[in-house]
């Protein structure tokens, strides 16, 4: 008897042994394990997104694209397909699953590693949260530990939706979400049960099993889910043969932006970069830029046709590369590697014909280029002439010529093209708060990724004038003002050369009204004027307009536009003339969103009065309020210039479309539009500067690297009309918008040559607008008092 009380005692003295052993090993543990209950509070990496105001998605940034969803959003076809692959025995255990841990261990016995790992979907939940993917011993321990707190702490739906949304399923796809549209450019709930049982197999090894890289072994891994599923009751036999039967479709689906603005989302990364550092990247933050989806298509389109536009008028420049040696079978070698810049698609010539020229195409597909799509390339020769005219497409073309080609509506036609090596930039703000309602810094991202609207510092030229006209009109002078267009010469001593400013046309025209000298845009009145009011009142008076000191130089030059500034700082000044007077700034970011869609912060712009309303409901929509506090006040923007003055400069500025340099614009058929071309010395730069009450647009064209556009390329004939196109798309359908009439201006009726009050029956009489303190004499008092006294007379008539 006392021998079978020994044995028993030496027999749970073997058996506790091992037990003591773990608990032990546990005790030592456990104290360094983290808290199960972060997990309910866990942030997973997910990228920076930036939308357009109207919710397109711009652009993605991070290294992890991730969409996270809850149990709930999880079709039941994918739980049952990842159970059947991961852990079938998950809804019984308890964190640990004992035979999956007893076949671990064989493994390690027998070959010294631990090769399946034994993993349960919560231990994996444990791995992916808190542990490294080291296959040691103390790893595998902790992991059990941790996922028997993680059974105790949390629900199988927490568990599950914790793994799904972690867990790395090749290309950048993190969590299931994000698999779905990687591979088939869905959201898993469309997913049929073919394509949920293939990123099933996913987890196992992202690289060995992925439909994209390796079809036929994600197709195996697929079907092999499939048949578990069927042996599990998860479907029945005629599921699985409709999904067995399913060929595999998966193909990369990259972050494919709903809206192309490239520029935009720089300028927003830059901007959040600079707010949040780095985790910007990685804490699901939601971006809405002040950008409307509709104009910033336009604004693409507009830039890239206008450019195309200058461009092929100076002629062909011949193809990008030749390859006349290569094979058939070895053309499209040749520009596998392109990119597609601007919709302009890389080709090589396959066959020259008698009116017609075969391609090829990047993706494998032929295409036909007619000759009345190419016929237009002349060969370029410089900036200012070009070759004869080609007369069959082998004068432009060559079999191995590597072109661009833009598709036509006709299926398979294409027309020649050539990248563009001159650049633009186009900027639309809003003039009552200067939310930007459209950007482009150039015709490819891809291709440079310079912004020109926010970068580029290039003189303004003519489109300066107004600021300096704007200074005139407050110190004294009124539209009906003569001056002299007459030539002038400058030299301090200190220069090697005279300086004479001239006209663009080299002529001059004498005693000119400043409305008329607006808008035919004479140079000799601008330096006069600020000879006049003095270098620095007059730049001192434009630092109104939103420019720095500092980027104006304090030389009579500058009336004639040598300041160099930026597309965006001109389209800002032009915004306070658009809205009457105020000082509004351009802002881009409309409001952030955290990753669970709250938000965090959002645009406060300094508004025109025109703008408080709107601006005051969308703040307490954000805050949740009925009424406004002193903290959600909008802020009315400072008013900088006499509204009287604004007035009259927006009817000058109105003349230059109507009867001056940009009457091209004449054909929006509007009367509500104003604003001023620029070009600069030897045509390097072209500008132009246009408004109504709705939308101010700034348009630059030139070379980034300063050289001619060609003599017969101004403003007017190479960024009005991509002003015009743009304008014409964001007007259609609004009313004409402008600002009404100040109190404190009278309109008179003038002589158009001598700019005085007119007597009755002058020929070609008009009226004018003046302030009340600058109004003329009526000629009554003028035929008492003669024109001798200077206080009848206007500053610009004692010239």
């Amino acid at each position: 008897m006392r021998l079978l009380i020994v044995l028993f005692w030496l027999l749970a003295a073997a058996a506790s042994g091992p037990l003591l052993v773990l608990s032990g090993v546990a005790l030592y543990l456990s104290p360094a394990l983290p808290d199960v209950d972060t997990l309910r509070d866990v942030k997973l990496q997910t990228p920076l997104r930036v939308y357009s105001k109207d919710h397109k998605l711009i652009a993605e940034f991070g290294e992890m694209r991730r969409l996270p969803i809850t149990f709930e959003q999880i079709p039941q076809g994918f739980i049952d397909a990842l159970l059947a692959a991961e852990d079938d025995n998950f809804l019984n255990h308890h964190g640990v699953d004992p035979v999956s841990l007893l076949r671990a261990a064989s493994e390690l016995i027998s070959t010294g590693q631990i090769q399946t790992g034994g993993s349960t979907i919560t231990m994996q939940v444990a791995k992916n949260y808190f542990l490294s993917s080291d296959r040691v011993f103390s790893r595998k321990l902790n992991e059990i530990l941790l996922a028997l707190q993680i059974e105790r702490q949390l629900s199988k739906r927490e568990i599950f939706e914790l793994y799904v949304n972690k867990i790395y399923l090749g290309n950048r796809a993190y969590g299931i979400e994000a698999a779905a549209h990687v591979y088939y450019g869905k959201p898993i709930a469309e997913l049929p049960l073919a394509d949920l049982a293939m990123i099933a197999g996913l987890p196992k090894a992202p690289s060995a099993f992925n439909p994209v890289a390796n079809p036929e072994r994600a197709r195996i891994r697929r079907d092999w889910i499939l048949g578990r599923m069927l042996q599990l009751g998860s479907i029945d036999r005629a599921a699985y043969d409709e999904a067995i039967a399913t060929p595999v479709t998966a193909r990369y689906h990259g972050s494919n932006p709903e809206l192309e603005a490239p520029y935009v989302a720089e300028m927003a990364r830059l901007e959040m970069i600079e707010r949040f550092g780095t985790s910007a990247y990685t804490d699901g933050y939601h971006v809405y830029t002040t950008v409307d989806s509709q104009l910033q298509t336009q604004a693409n389109r507009a830039l890239r046709e206008g450019l195309l536009a200058y461009d092929q008028r100076h002629g062909y420049r011949g193809p990008e590369a030749r390859h006349p040696d290569l094979r058939d079978d070895q053309l499209i070698s040749a520009i596998r590697n392109l990119p597609s810049l601007g919709g302009l698609r890389p080709a090589i010539v396959s066959a020259v014909g008698d009116d017609a020229v075969s391609v090829l195409l990047r993706n494998g597909d032929l295409g036909t280029i007619a000759w009345e799509n190419m016929r237009w390339a002349r060969p370029y020769l410089s900036a200012n002439s070009m070759g004869p005219n080609p007369r069959k497409p082998a004068d432009v073309l060559q079999r191995g010529d590597v072109i661009r080609v833009q598709p036509l509506e006709e299926s398979g036609q294409y027309r020649l093209t050539q990248l563009p090596e001159a650049q633009s930039a186009l900027v639309s703000l809003s003039p009552q708060d200067g939310s930007i309602q459209a950007l482009t810094g150039g015709f490819s991202f891809v291709q440079s990724n310079y912004n020109r609207v926010t970068q580029a510092r290039r003189q303004p030229g003519s489109a300066f004038k107004p600021f300096l006209y704007a200074a005139a009109l407050d110190h004294g002078y009124t539209p009906a003002s003569l001056t002299n267009d007459a030539p002038l010469v400058f030299n301090d001593g200190h220069q090697a050369e005279d300086w004479r400013p001239r006209n663009a046309g080299g002529d001059f025209l004498g005693p000119i009204r400043l409305r008329e000298a607006l808008y035919r845009s004479r140079n000799l009145v601008s330096v006069r004027l600020m000879m006049d009011i003095g270098v620095d009142e007059a730049l001192s008076y434009i630092e109104r307009f939103g420019f720095n000191r500092s980027d104006l130089p304090r030389h009579l030059s500058a009336s004639l536009g040598t300041p160099e500034l930026t597309p965006l700082q001109i389209a800002t000044g032009y915004a306070v003339i658009a809205n009457g007077g105020y000082a509004v700034k351009p802002w881009l970011i409309e409001r952030i969103e955290n990753s669970e869609r709250q938000v965090i912060d959002f645009g406060r712009p300094a508004v025109a009065p025109e703008a408080v309303a709107v601006h005051q409901r969308r703040i307490l929509a954000y805050v949740g309020l009925d009424a406004p506090t002193s903290s959600t006040q909008v802020q009315t923007a400072e008013q900088v210039i006499d509204p009287r003055t604004i007035y009259q400069l927006n009817s000058m500025l109105q003349d230059v479309i109507t009867r001056g340099t940009a009457s091209r614009a004449r054909e929006l058929q509007r009367r509500d539009l104003a604003g001023k071309t620029g070009t600069t010395n030897d045509q390097k730069d072209g500008w132009f500067s246009g408004y109504n009450g709705d939308y101010v647009t700034t348009v630059w064209v030139g070379f980034d690297q300063p050289a001619p556009l060609g003599r017969r390329e101004y403003g007017s004939t190479t960024a009005l009309p991509i002003w015009s196109q743009f304008m014409a798309a964001a007007l259609a359908g609004r009313p004409e918008h402008s600002q009404p009439q100040p109190e404190g201006l009278v309109s008179v009726r003038i002589d158009p040559y001598t700019g005085r009050t007119a007597r009755p029956g002058t020929p070609g009489a008009l009226l004018e607008i003046f302030k009340e303190e600058d109004m003329p004499p009526s000629y009554s008092e003028l035929e008492i008092g003669g024109y001798i006294s200077e206080d009848a007379l206007t500053p610009l008539e004692l010239f």
